[in-house]
């Protein structure tokens, strides 16, 4: 009864805190610069069909997925005392030949060149 009571408590005075963090914290002045939203260096008052290059979409994509890949491989090195030599070495090859066939795919596909 005393841990609920005690954990209701540390909610509450917590819950209060950060409401009066963020009342005191409120600035009162206004910039358009700061408070219009920044849209990849465009104007966003500005119509909405401005030409766009989809290359930097592209590259940012590529980055995210080869960015995940990597957090995907960085478990398999803690995993490597704890399993098999040959079992650690077949999974890490074939993660890594994945990897490489898509890295292959984006390059033949053009996606790589900056045009």
């Amino acid at each position: 009864m005393v841990l609920v009571s005690l954990s209701t408590m540390i909610f509450l005075i917590s819950t209060i805190m950060i409401i009066l963090a963020t009342l005191i914290s409120k600035k009162t002045f206004s910039d358009r610069e700061k408070s219009s939203p920044f849209e990849c260096g465009f104007d966003p008052k500005s119509s909405a069909r401005i030409p766009f290059s989809l290359q930097f979409f592209l590259i940012a994509v590529i980055f995210l997925i080869f960015d995940v890949e990597i957090t995907l491989l960085l478990p398999l090195i803690v995993t490597m005392k704890t399993t098999n030599t040959l079992s650690f070495l077949i999974i890490t090859s074939t993660f890594i030949i994945i990897l490489l066939g898509g890295l292959y795919h984006e390059w033949k596909q053009g996606a790589l060149n900056w045009a």
